[in-house]
């Protein structure tokens, strides 16, 4: 550890002191409370991983937790079997029928995503849960799967203290419009592009 004499110390004291007055005053200047419409969107990677570390603070608040997924299938994921363990206060319900590319049928496609959002509904309507998360809704919306005007008018009536997070690529500007925090995921170098295959642990 490098030597700090008096004087160092003495102006990082002060330098500090101010910042902390300056975030102090920041702080009690906040004084709303109520859910959150979260977004999570961009072509990086980890918007849905985002929102499980979400899902993981919620939980240790004593706060129950609904997951809807509604692309990706009903395979075994280590964020399920890790937060499954939480019991009846985290609750999944993987609905997608798997990437469109991989189901090649609209009409299961609009199906699949049409159950989803009835359970998504049912979820956010019960006062049990803290926090729902809407894991690749984005997806289903960016290919027409819903209303969005509906979808839109749903999560703005939501109770108010429900917190939502809505997952997955291109975002609609009408969601992102009424969103209380929106994140965009940038990708400056994925390992997919080196030829490293999904693996457990990373991707699932």
């Amino acid at each position: 550890m490098r030597e700090i004499d008096e004087k160092q110390a003495e102006r990082h004291k002060a330098k500090m002191e101010k910042r902390k007055a300056v975030q102090d005053a920041e702080v009690a200047g906040k004084t709303v409370e109520k859910g959150l419409l979260v977004v999570n969107t961009g072509p990086g990677k980890g918007k849905s991983t985002a929102a499980f570390g979400l899902a993981l603070r919620m939980l240790g608040h004593g706060r129950r937790v609904g997951v809807v997924q509604f692309i990706k299938g009903a395979w075994k994921t280590g964020e399920t079997q890790a937060l499954e363990r939480f019991g009846d206060m985290f609750v999944w319900h993987a609905m997608g029928e798997g990437f469109t590319w991989e189901t090649q049928d609209l009409a299961r496609d609009l199906a699949a995503a049409e159950r989803a959002w009835a359970k998504a509904q049912e979820m956010m309507a019960d006062e049990s849960f803290g926090l729902v998360i809407l894991d690749e809704l984005n997806i289903a919306l960016r290919y027409d799967y819903l209303d969005l005007g509906s979808v839109v008018a749903n999560l703005k009536a939501r109770r108010p203290d429900l917190h939502v997070v809505v997952t997955g690529r291109n975002a609609k500007p009408e969601l992102v419009e009424v969103a209380d925090l929106v994140t965009e995921m940038g990708q400056v170098k994925h390992h997919f592009a080196a030829g490293v295959k999904a693996q457990a642990g990373i991707e699932f």
